[in-house]
């Protein structure tokens, strides 16, 4: 692959569909030390996602069956909104575990929506299904080619915007976007990846030698609960051993860390976009004196849309 040239050019591809997201200078959050925070959270439908969504449904050709994609929440959201910016019928499994926040931003997105029992492989096994079924194209949530140079144009975009930093900390589901990024930044730059202890399937290939299965629960499950990494992401971190290292983080770090993001800058973000920030406000990683560190929020689609009416019983 030719990682840095396709994310150059998938950058060019996206960039009339995807926000340019902001990214923040500041201090706080009990740190001696400041971080620079790059707000994607802020993306279309909330999350990264859309990146890898539009670049897979830009750079290929659609068949008439149309799309198909399984997801936790906020990949099955970018393919509906991307596939209705440009016209296309898409189909989307997620597990109830999803919540109903995300379901509801899936439909109204346009989506034909199946919610199926379980987790996230649950979703996938019908999707492929699905696809094998009607030769619909699936839109791979994180090990797909295409899914990974569509998230690594976040990084380039951040490169662009001056991030002067020596290490990226980044949440770690299935392991598409860490895989933009190791395959943006080749061994130029130290990349933690930090996942809930609770779903750790990075963390447990790097242990095993290979990909395992894991099991998924938690905080942060219906976003980061993958049950295996991907393959792509597991190659391009064993090919970068020397700068990619891995961390953990309990559901409770990983709550007061939201807790904070809240508090102290009112960003609000799901537990997922706050896990990267965990690492640090916890002490899972610690920089190194004068190390310049920088975070990226993930997501933002909590559970219960604080801005819902309340139903009121007639």
């Amino acid at each position: 692959m030719h990682w840095t040239q396709d994310i150059r050019a998938a950058d060019t591809r996206i960039r009339p569909y995807i926000q340019r997201t902001p990214i923040l200078e500041t201090t706080g959050f009990g740190l001696d030390y400041p971080i620079s925070l790059k707000l994607e959270h802020m993306q279309h439908t909330g999350s990264f996602k859309a990146r890898g969504a539009f670049n897979t449904l830009l750079g290929g050709s659609v068949p008439d069956a149309g799309l198909v994609a399984a997801s936790g929440g906020n990949h099955g959201a970018a393919v509906a909104y991307a596939a209705k910016r440009l016209g296309m019928r898409a189909r989307v499994y997620v597990p109830e575990m999803a919540g109903p926040a995300k379901i509801a931003l899936i439909r109204a997105c346009g989506a034909d929506l199946k919610v199926v029992p379980g987790a996230y492989a649950n979703a996938l096994e019908q999707a492929q299904a699905y696809e094998q079924q009607t030769g619909a194209m699936q839109v791979h949530a994180y090990d797909a080619a295409a899914t990974v140079i569509g998230q690594g144009t976040c990084f380039a975009e951040w490169d662009a915007q001056g991030l002067e930093a020596d290490t990226l900390l980044i949440a770690v589901g299935g392991g598409g976007l860490i895989a933009g990024a190791m395959a943006w930044y080749g061994n130029s730059k130290k990349i933690v990846a930090v996942e809930p202890e609770t779903s750790s399937a990075l963390n447990a290939a790097l242990a095993a030698g290979a990909p395992v299965d894991v099991e998924v629960s938690g905080v942060a499950a219906n976003a980061l609960g993958a049950r295996r990494i991907g393959s792509i992401c597991y190659g391009l971190a064993q090919d970068q051993s020397d700068t990619v290292t891995s961390r953990t983080v309990s559901d409770e770090a990983i709550t007061d860390a939201q807790n904070k993001l809240w508090q102290e800058r009112r960003l609000l973000v799901e537990p997922a976009g706050a896990t990267a920030l965990a690492a640090l406000t916890s002490g899972a990683y610690q920089p190194a004196p004068d190390e310049r560190v920088a975070v990226l929020l993930c997501g933002g689609n909590i559970a219960h849309d604080p801005l819902e009416a309340p139903h009121v019983p007639s």
